[in-house]
């Protein structure tokens, strides 16, 4: 028990994962879709967000002038961050591009149920 109440963050972030995973799959409407996605991305950035982060006062990776002696346990890597904010860029991207083909297909036709354009696909054959 204390193991789960100790990492509840990642608790967290799979609760997050199975939401956004379950909206993708059994959802209908094409937007409710793409919610799920952009929380399933969301989760997955917060998931390497906190791993990268260390506990007992890492700092950012600045050496100061006249610094003789640098430790690297007392620096954060900034990598996994930055990787974050690229990561957080195509997430933005991806769900814009989408939304834009969202709003395309209900133009043509008419609805944003998976179903639906699925069958008005197959009556067209």
């Amino acid at each position: 028990m204390e193991l789960i109440i100790a990492k509840y963050n990642y608790w967290i972030y799979i609760m997050l994962m199975m939401i956004g995973f379950y909206a993708m799959i059994a959802k209908k409407n094409l937007v409710k879709k793409l919610v799920g996605m952009n929380i399933f991305q969301t989760a997955i950035i917060l998931f390497f967000v906190s791993t990268a982060s260390k506990k007992g006062g890492a700092t950012i990776p600045i050496i100061h002038k006249g610094q003789e002696i640098i430790n690297p346990a007392h620096y954060m890597n900034p990598l996994p961050h930055v990787l974050m904010l690229t990561a957080i860029v195509v997430m933005v991207s991806t769900f814009g591009v989408a939304l834009a083909l969202a709003i395309m297909i209900y133009k043509k036709y008419k609805t944003l149920e998976e179903d639906e354009i699925i069958e008005i696909l197959r009556n067209r054959r």
